[in-house]
């Protein structure tokens, strides 16, 4: 890791009273300068409460939207504009007026990993963690459009016992890797080791089949946001844990238990747009103020209504 990048960011950061926010799968380096590292609305709720008004997002694109939505006044910069999200890109706000339009009826639930145009076109947002009480708070005869990733989508559906909902075929590259024998192999290697799996990944419908069959034991077995882990991890006992989700979290979770071994259940859960922010990359951005995220106001002041939705019910 360079120290003489590390020293210069904080020296920028410090000269241009900047709050740098950096999401769980951020490399090492840019964790490890930032203010604060989280999930992306966690991230984007922390740029809103701060008295700075230059926010660095070191994160993907549509993160950086979301601050700017919840941040109308501030300036929101990240270090790579072409820090995109296979996820987000698998809807457009046109691709989902047409479904709004073959379903008129439903309500339009969208996962928050959708860009700005697309949140603008739905009734509420939800994250991993309250996707199932979002939904669950929704009248039951209501159809659900649930936008875009179907992994989360039929989730959610099986959790809610919902048999009105119509899932989008969206979903992340990374997360669509995992398949349940990936999941027994590492546990096999790893025996005493907890299992912590994003509900975003290809074989979660599998694995709570799994559970309910006694494959997978269910005191061992969590299906859990980034930020869930991060939670979970801590307070568990247990000294091992195989880890379903992008691999940068690995950082993150050993740091903060030290005593702990993480293993990923791939290799190769590795998001190359996450990782296209670098110390470099940050560095420019804090000198040189480019590469600033804007919403436009009659988008960002629809997009801003299923997101506080989404907020006043999951208090």
């Amino acid at each position: 890791m360079n120290q003489r990048s590390i020293k210069e960011v904080l020296f920028w950061k410090k000269k241009r009273k900047a709050l740098i926010l950096a999401h769980n799968y951020q490399i090492p380096g840019i964790q490890d300068v930032a203010d604060f590292v989280g999930d992306s609305l966690e991230l984007s709720q922390r740029a809103a409460i701060s008295k700075e008004q230059l926010i660095i997002f070191c994160g993907v694109h549509f993160m950086a939207e979301s601050a700017a939505i919840l941040s109308p006044d501030k300036k929101i910069l990240i270090p790579d504009l072409n820090a995109g999200c296979s996820l987000a890109a698998s809807i457009t706000a046109k691709e989902l007026r047409k479904w709004k339009h073959r379903y008129p009826k439903a309500i339009v639930v969208t996962y928050v990993n959708t860009s700005a145009e697309v949140k603008a076109e739905s009734d509420y947002c939800c994250t991993s963690t309250n996707a199932v009480s979002i939904v669950n708070s929704l009248p039951g005869k209501k159809q659900i459009l649930f936008v875009p990733d179907m992994f989360l989508g039929d989730y959610v559906a099986k959790m809610t016992g919902r048999k009105n909902m119509i899932i989008y075929p969206g979903e992340c590259h990374v997360h669509a890797k995992v398949r349940t024998q990936d999941v027994l192999k590492k546990l096999a290697a790893y025996p005493k080791a907890e299992f912590l799996i994003h509900p975003e990944c290809g074989c979660v419908s599998n694995c709570l089949h799994s559970l309910s069959c006694g494959e997978l034991p269910k005191d061992k077995a969590h299906i859990l946001s980034t930020g869930g882990m991060v939670a979970y991890s801590k307070k568990s006992s247990s000294e091992e844990f195989v880890i379903a989700t992008e691999t940068g979290i690995l950082y993150r979770l050993g740091k903060l238990n030290p005593e702990k071994e993480f293993i990923a259940v791939r290799d190769d859960m590795i998001c190359q747009f996450m990782k296209m922010i670098t110390l470099p990359k940050l560095l420019n951005t804090l000198k040189n103020l480019v590469y600033e995220v804007k919403v436009p106001k009659e988008i960002a002041d629809r997009a801003r209504i299923p997101i506080e939705r989404m907020l006043s019910l999951s208090k």
